[in-house]
């Protein structure tokens, strides 16, 4: 059974790992690892740059992702951006992101402070695409996908 966790920095190098793998995956990049790993350990540091969300299998972390925040002046409320989302490949197909979605989408309908949710996604990432909307998202407006809880 999976289980979905606010990250702590003793969960650093796993994340630290996950983003190395997707940059190499999506883009064919090969991160400094030092700089990374600083950027990582800046999030746990500084709450204001966001917070990494952890699931778990038995105990393993599967999956990462980083919610950090917009202001938006028009909602007079805070957006939450879904970044740096990574699976395990064994575990991809098996709803793991249906179910970080749906536990931010969880913390933004509980919480007056937040309008919504977005993230941004390669255009040619089919497979993401098609996960985006099947969990309700909407990529018409600014070519990036959304959920907003009141519109």
């Amino acid at each position: 059974m999976f289980r979905i966790r606010l990250a702590n920095e003793e969960d650093h190098q796993v994340i630290t790992y996950f983003q190395t793998r997707m940059a190499n995956e999506t883009e064919g990049l090969d991160l400094d690892r030092d700089i990374l790993t600083n950027g990582v350990l800046a999030v746990f540091r500084d709450s204001q740059k966001g917070k990494y969300l952890v699931v778990e299998d038995e105990g393993k972390i599967i999956a990462s992702m980083l919610i950090t925040y917009e202001w938006s002046d028009w909602r007079n409320q805070h957006i939450f951006w879904l970044q740096s989302v990574f699976v395990l490949p064994e575990y991809r197909r098996k709803q793991v992101f249906s179910l970080m979605f749906e536990h931010v989408k969880k913390l933004v309908n509980d919480d007056d402070n937040i309008a919504g949710i977005r993230l941004y996604v390669d255009s040619t990432n089919a497979h993401a695409l098609k996960v985006y909307e099947a969990v309700g998202m909407d990529g018409e407006h600014y070519n990036t996908f959304e959920w907003m809880k009141n519109d």
